[in-house]
């Protein structure tokens, strides 16, 4: 029904916080694969994935990829982002019923300042169907492209940012 998808650089921390919370989705039956982009990381990031029966892809093409998808549903997230209680359920509800794009809520808000300054296109995830996605890809474009400016719907259900993940590391 699902495939997640990531993009990451040297994540390897991140990877295995997002990937440690899908395990509810798997169990469930509503994730049928995680698919991991790389853009040359130089740390664990390939062994976190492949530890975790994600493919791993150090070379790809966003069309390509989005074709090979299992699922026929797919949810773009930034590594270390956390979806939270209740997830599954507003997912399997969402795509059950509407035809359309969705974002989780954020349970963490960044400053006003910051929000406008600088747009994280999957700050709140991405939910759509894999054929509005292949539909919407460019040449050259990359995961938060797909996501940026997309009119949505908004689930019942929380995540918690992955930049707000790094912060409470830092901290």
């Amino acid at each position: 029904m699902l495939t997640i998808i990531m993009e990451c650089r040297d994540n390897e921390a991140e990877l295995a916080q997002t990937l440690s919370v899908l395990v509810a989705g798997a169990v469930e039956g509503l994730v049928r694969d995680v698919i991991v982009l790389d853009h040359g990381s130089r740390d664990g990031s390939a062994t976190v994935a492949d530890a975790a029966g994600c493919r791993f892809l150090d070379t790809w093409d966003l069309a390509d990829v989005l074709g090979s998808a299992r699922g026929d549903w797919l949810l773009l997230l930034e590594p270390g982002a956390r979806p939270l209680s209740g997830w599954v359920e507003a997912i399997a509800d969402h795509v059950a019923a509407h035809p359309g794009p969705a974002r989780f809520r954020g349970a963490r808000k960044r400053p006003f300042l910051q929000r406008l300054r600088q747009r994280l296109p999957l700050e709140e995830g991405y939910l759509v169907t894999k054929r509005q996605a292949a539909d919407s890809v460019r040449p050259g474009m990359g995961l938060a492209g797909l996501a940026a400016g997309a009119k949505v719907r908004m689930l019942p259900a929380e995540i918690a940012p992955a930049w707000a993940t790094r912060a409470l590391r830092a901290g």
